[in-house]
């Protein structure tokens, strides 16, 4: 008799499947803030990088540092926690991180003070504008007016998810 796993673990399991995680994943250091200050600052690089492209990967914009920790249904889940070696990134860490990557322009915590929630920019503004200008000389839009709610859900973009964070970021400054 065989068992299938829970639905959310089997979820879980096929999300990330789909993301190759590098190597530096399955090195159980990888997981602990390292004292040398190099090595700290290389440390930081990645995880930075590895957060940039997972959730590029998965078209995250937002993550909730509660659900990497505690959810193991959560997409977010397996970037911060690798069971095959029994390590998982600390909350004290993850925010290290995420205000490493707010030096660089690559993060925010939602509302503007640290929290629970972080917003993930693993586009840049100048590579945003060149996504949004690339799409307004494809689709004839060079020169006309079109509203946020159209690039993140309108006719043109569904189901490219391209454009998503822009209407999520709206909603935010709105709830701000």
């Amino acid at each position: 008799m065989t068992t299938n796993p829970p639905p959310a673990a089997a979820a879980a399991a096929a999300a990330t499947a789909a993301f190759p995680f590098p190597k530096e994943h399955s090195f159980p250091p990888f997981f602990t803030p390292q004292i040398n200050l190099s090595t700290r600052h290389a440390q930081l690089s990645k995880w930075s990088s590895l957060i940039l492209a997972y959730c590029r990967h998965h078209k995250l914009y937002r993550i909730s540092l509660s659900d990497a920790t505690t959810s193991p249904a959560s997409v977010i889940y397996p970037l911060f926690n690798n069971e095959t070696i029994n390590r998982r990134l600390e909350v004290s860490y993850m925010k290290e991180i995420i205000d490493f990557m707010k030096r660089q322009g690559r993060a925010e915590w939602y509302g503007g003070k640290e929290g629970d929630l972080v917003w993930v920019y693993w586009r840049t503004p100048e590579e945003w504008a060149g996504l949004l200008e690339r799409w307004a000389d494809e689709t004839g839009n060079r020169g006309v007016v079109v509203t946020v709610y159209e690039l993140a859900e309108g006719e043109g973009t569904r189901g490219s998810g391209e454009f998503l964070m822009m209407g999520s970021r709206k909603r935010s400054w709105l709830t701000a």
